[in-house]
């Protein structure tokens, strides 16, 4: 008995000591992906459990070396779109440790941040590593992923009024595909198709500009989507999505505007909980060098956010009438909760729910671009409608305001997409089919895509009476127009006045 006893003493005494020494099964990386966003390269690593790491950077040569403790790798990096990164290559070789190393050879100079997320209901856990540009990009991003904001222009007209600005964020995106409909529809991009159709509409509307949030395949925190509206000096944000319930039979679009003190009904409520857990999915990390300023900054926009949900509902009462004539509502009215998102204190900001994607009839809405387009000529409709009410101080629309709004037409250039008809256009620019037959030549109502057509648009005029000793070209300096334009809308042959004319006085 005692033999055995020692026997077994003994071999304990050996699996320990060979615990001691025997490498711990460390994380298996089942696979990477990339993303491009317009101010750095994300690179995602897919785990099957926790892992801790190291980043080693060196600047001749340009490498980033990441220790990945005890992790295995039987892929590859060939799927990975390196072409308008900061990457030239990338590869993985192993210690003798047991470490995993991957090494990227770099072309320009990074700043990397990087973080783990542990589980949630659509990954596993993650590494993830973000390259920030710093300089020399050796190949600048396509259109795609340009800088939203940078993009934009000074929206000024030759007198100095501006445009309105509207700011369309894209829900979700990159790592984030949001809501899965049938088919597999993926939330991200029918949200981005539809926000890009919105922006084109709306910069086609004169006096009114946009700026997409999001451009491409990337995701964007909740809190710089707002900080990015700022930065455009936004009159209005819409955040653009898609929603999903376990009952596939639930449909319809639903507007919603930020609530301080608690949502309006169950559904909203458990919409902004999801919604508001984006960053966990999209990849946000714990740490960040700008995350106290950030925070207080949040702080302070909260507390003077009252008048801007109060203009919220009012322009969202103004897109659901608009959206009610062309798409099945879930709710007649504006619905309320606390969506991070939508916290902006200076700007009015809405979240539009497109349609429920895991419905069969609007998931087959959501993946037509001709629906696409007439939901978003809708919300167009309604921008505008609001806007043109009470347009903000030294935009182009409160000047047309102020001086009148009928008169003759001035000319704007409209690109034909797929699914326009001529009538279809008359009436979305408010002109009869006989005006755009007439200045564009037209002999039959035929289009085709890709033509441009001059569509005849409204040119503001105010009438003013001549007093004694007024000269044309200083009417012309009082109304910031051209002297050509007042000769042309009144059809002068001279510059000569008399007192008591009445001259007709255009927006250019």
């Amino acid at each position: 008995m005692r033999t055995l006893t020692h026997l077994l003493s003994r071999l304990a005494l050996v699996v320990a000591c060979l615990s001691l020494v025997a490498p711990l099964q460390g994380a298996v990386v089942q696979g990477v992906r990339s993303y491009r966003a317009p101010d750095y390269t994300r690179l995602v690593f897919d785990l099957d459990g926790p892992l801790t790491y190291e980043l080693s950077q060196q600047l001749e040569p340009a490498t980033l070396v990441i220790t990945l403790e005890g992790a295995s790798f039987d892929g590859n990096f060939d799927n990975l779109s390196l072409a308008e990164t900061p990457i030239s290559s990338i590869g993985s070789s192993r210690e003798p440790g047991g470490d995993l190393l991957v090494t990227l050879t770099l072309r320009a100079q990074v700043e990397p941040r990087s973080f783990t997320l542990g589980k949630n209901e659509q990954y596993g856990d993650r590494f993830v590593l973000d390259l920030y540009d710093v300089a020399g990009m050796t190949k600048a991003p396509d259109a795609e992923t340009a800088d939203p904001v940078a993009t934009i222009t000074s929206g000024l007209d030759d007198a100095g009024r501006r445009d309105i600005v509207v700011a369309i964020s894209a829900g979700h995106g990159g790592d984030d595909p949001g809501a899965i409909g049938h088919g597999k529809l993926q939330e991200k991009n029918v949200t981005l198709a539809l926000s890009r159709e919105l922006a084109r509409l709306i910069d086609a509307m004169p006096g009114y500009q946009s700026v997409l949030i999001r451009d491409g395949d990337y995701y964007v925190g909740l809190r710089q989507r707002t900080e990015l509206g700022h930065k455009a000096n936004a009159d209005l944000y819409l955040a653009i999505h898609a929603d999903a319930a376990d009952n596939h039979e639930a449909r319809g679009a639903t507007v919603y505007a930020l609530s301080e003190r608690g949502a309006t009904s169950e559904q909203a409520r458990m919409l902004a909980d999801k919604e508001n857990n984006a960053d966990l999915i999209g990849g946000i990390g714990t740490v960040s060098l700008g995350d106290k300023d950030a925070v207080l900054r949040s702080v302070l926009l909260d507390l003077s956010m009252t008048a801007s949900v109060a203009t919220s509902l009012e322009i969202g009462s103004a897109l659901v009438q608009s959206l009610d004539k062309v798409t099945r509502l879930r709710r007649r009215n504006v619905e309320q909760a606390a969506f991070v998102e939508l916290k902006s204190a200076d700007i009015p900001s809405l979240l539009i729910e497109a349609g429920y994607i895991t419905n069969a009839a609007d998931a087959e809405n959501l993946d037509s671009p001709q629906w696409r387009r007439r939901f978003a000529e809708s919300l167009a409709d309604g921008v505008a409608t609001w806007f043109g009410k009470r347009p903000p101080r030294g935009t182009l629309i409160a000047w047309q305001q102020k001086h009148g709004t009928e008169g003759r037409r001035s000319m704007t250039s409209y690109v034909v997409q797929r699914g326009d008809a001529l009538s279809v256009l008359a009436q979305r620019f408010d002109v009869s089919m006989d005006e755009i037959r007439r200045v564009n030549g037209l002999k039959h109502d035929a289009i085709q895509v890709g033509q441009t057509l001059k569509i005849p648009a409204t040119l503001i005029l105010r009438e003013h009476k001549i007093e004694r000793g007024e000269t044309l070209s200083q009417i012309a300096f009082e109304y910031e127009v051209t002297l050509e334009a007042i000769r042309a809308v009144n059809e002068l042959k001279s510059d000569t006045i008399r007192p008591g004319q009445i001259l007709k006085i255009p927006t250019s």
